[in-house]
């Protein structure tokens, strides 16, 4: 699953894909790992929340990949990167309230494909044809530090060539999509939840693209 990825944008190619201010983030893009700071975009506190909570102004903001695990968790000290389980009592209550839901911006996703008898890993950058910035579900949190985590999908055909059972949930290039998201009540925002169409994805060498 994935543990690497590019956004190439800076703020303000963000700010202009979204509709929204860049207002002083400092984001000039690059990679992005676990455990550093990347934008994510959020409907702000600025107003009660819930599912028709449409007034909130959307925000960028910086924060880090990787939310602490709940106390109880096997490795307590290992960051949790995605959703896997939408269902699960420690993130459920997040992510029925719209307000903690976020979009994270990105250029590109890594993944480790695994290749021949021998199964020899190897990484695979994969990127959306039909949107140079696309938008990951996301969810945050504020704990110990101001995260966030990735919501995932069932994998696409592109995917489950490289043996992943699961894939970042990437949302069509569609400013009513994005608002469902941020603000819509949970069936509906549980339903974008889906793989994204491998037919619109494709593999690019960020050597290259980064140049």
């Amino acid at each position: 699953m994935t543990t690497l990825y590019r956004c190439d944008a800076d703020a303000g190619a963000i700010a202009s894909t979204f509709g929204i201010a860049a207002g002083e983030d400092p984001w000039s893009g690059g990679y992005v790992a676990p455990g550093r700071f990347a934008p994510v975009i959020t409907a702000g506190r600025e107003f009660v929340a819930g599912p028709g909570g449409e007034r909130q102004p959307w925000r960028m903001v910086p924060r880090l990949w990787g939310v602490p695990p709940p106390r109880t968790a096997h490795d307590a000290g290992r960051p949790v990167l995605r959703v896997r389980n939408p269902d699960s009592p420690f993130w459920i209550g997040s992510l029925r309230n719209p307000e903690f839901r976020c979009l994270v911006p990105a250029t590109a996703i890594m993944e480790w494909g695994l290749e021949g008898r021998n199964a020899k890993r190897r990484q695979h950058w994969l990127a959306c044809t039909d949107q140079q910035v696309f938008a990951m579900a996301g969810v945050w949190m504020d704990s110990e530090v101001p995260s966030f985590a990735l919501l995932t999908a069932e994998p696409n055909a592109v995917f489950k060539r490289l043996r992943r059972d699961a894939m970042p949930a990437i949302l069509p290039p569609d400013p009513r999509v994005w608002r469902a998201w941020l603000h819509g009540g949970w069936d509906a925002a549980s339903g974008l939840l889906q793989p994204y169409s491998s037919g619109l994805m494709g593999e690019f060498d960020p050597n290259i693209r980064s140049s």
